[in-house]
């Protein structure tokens, strides 16, 4: 997550330091004012509770600044503190204050009270290495969580094809090729109607015929194939049992499915309108390759703070694309950025994997990189790379991306990337 604090606010020294350690029953926190005074305790888990302490904390600093450090970055918590404008909020790597803790207690040992003592420690010391939680507008954050929304229904409903189809092969293999695209309203209208091959086989070619008239499908090839394969298909099992139990598990899979039919649309509505008043959507509505579901993700992953990415290797190492180099003595080895938002890398990953249709340079690119010996997803990851670079560019000036006018600049810069692909 990403809303600006006031500069003056950020830049005058806070009138305490508070490291906040988020349990699940309960919360400890330490704290430490101007003065020196210092004092610890818990809270009991409740909104009430936090709203009421965070309310005392106002009126005993005269909401002065407050630099308050937590093991978080999102969720309930974060969204409760951002409405206290005089909190200066540090997310904390859990990994930054382990490393700290180790440090001054090589014993390991460690209890929730300690923990927040050390993010004390770290916001009140360590600051200028620190950075203060920047929150998006209120259209970013609502269209991010519709697109993680939406990547949440549209993963758990891949499940349940999965399981759907797995099921079907056990007793009713022919259904995979007869009803249709599983993701599709008639391949659920189909399998609802014939759940099972004998009731397929007792319904006459016509009645067939003019349900998939009825559900949009009109190739006459594509019918007269299915109803010849209904004619000649033989069931896998004819154990009466097995096939009853089967029908019954199926039809609870299918009524799961219709639910995310329905609501998804409802997100890709809700998304299509709140992409619309976005004020950056110019700059990625139109990228090559983005369409309806990438461009509102790729709006999101930038977001409107400029300053929240000063280089395009900040949004690249944040991103999760940018690999990570370890040097040891006269070893060096590359691998993989752990610590990095799966969706966001994906968002990118995703989208580069698209660009190879329909941009030119990319394109090139990607054949090169085979050419090479280099892995298709090791490619899309480098290629995303780039694009990174190319739109951080496009976003900072408030540029919409031009492929012509990117080609030209490759072309002046003699880049290999700007050749033509010599297959």
């Amino acid at each position: 997550m990403n809303t600006s604090k006031d500069n003056t606010s950020v830049q005058s020294a806070p009138a305490a330091w508070i490291g906040l350690d988020w349990g699940d029953k309960e919360h400890a926190f330490a704290i430490q004012d101007a003065a020196g005074a210092s004092e610890s305790g818990t809270l009991a888990h409740s909104a009430e509770n936090l709203h009421a302490w965070l309310k005392t904390l106002g009126e005993r600093f005269g909401t002065r600044p407050i630099a308050l450090a937590i093991e978080a970055s999102r969720g309930a918590v974060i969204h409760a503190l951002l409405e206290y404008p005089w909190l200066m909020i540090y997310p904390i790597n859990p990994i930054t204050s382990a490393r700290y803790r180790s440090a001054f207690t090589p014993s390991g040992a460690k209890d929730d009270l300690p923990d927040a003592k050390v993010l004390l420690e770290l916001v009140r010391d360590h600051a200028a290495k620190l950075r203060v939680l920047e929150s998006q507008d209120p259209v970013t954050i609502k269209l991010a969580g519709l697109v993680e929304a939406r990547r949440k229904l549209v993963d758990r409903r891949t499940q349940l094809i999965l399981q759907v189809q797995s099921l079907i092969k056990s007793y009713y293999p022919q259904a995979l090729e007869v009803a249709g695209d599983l993701k599709s309203e008639v391949a659920l209208a189909f399998l609802n109607r014939w759940p099972d091959l004998i009731s397929l086989k007792a319904a006459r070619p016509a009645t067939i015929k003019r349900f998939y008239y009825l559900h949009q499908v009109r190739s006459q090839d594509l019918i007269t194939q299915r109803l010849a394969l209904i004619a000649q298909a033989q069931a896998l099992t004819t154990d009466a049992a097995r096939v009853e139990v089967a029908v019954l598990h199926l039809r609870a899979l299918l009524d799961q499915l219709k639910v995310f039919h329905q609501h998804i649309p409802r997100l890709d509505e809700a998304i299509h309108q709140t992409f619309a008043s976005h004020a950056d959507r110019d700059l990625f509505r139109n990228l090559p390759g983005a369409g309806q579901q990438l461009a509102p993700r790729l709006c999101v992953a930038f977001g409107t703070l400029r300053s929240l990415y000063p280089d395009p290797a900040s949004l690249q190492k944040y991103a999760g694309v940018a690999p990570v180099r370890e040097k040891s003595g006269n070893q060096v080895w590359t691998h993989w950025r752990w610590q990095a938002s799966t969706f966001l890398r994906q968002t990118f990953v995703e989208w580069a994997g698209q660009t190879v249709h329909y941009s030119e340079w990319a394109k090139v690119y990607y054949q090169r990189m085979l050419k090479k010996g280099k892995k298709h997803a090791v490619v899309l990851r480098a290629l995303a790379f780039k694009w990174i670079r190319v739109l951080w560019k496009c976003w900072q000036d408030r540029q919409p991306y031009d492929e012509a006018r990117y080609l030209k600049q490759l072309i002046h810069r003699k880049s290999p990337n700007a050749a033509p692909i010599n297959l």
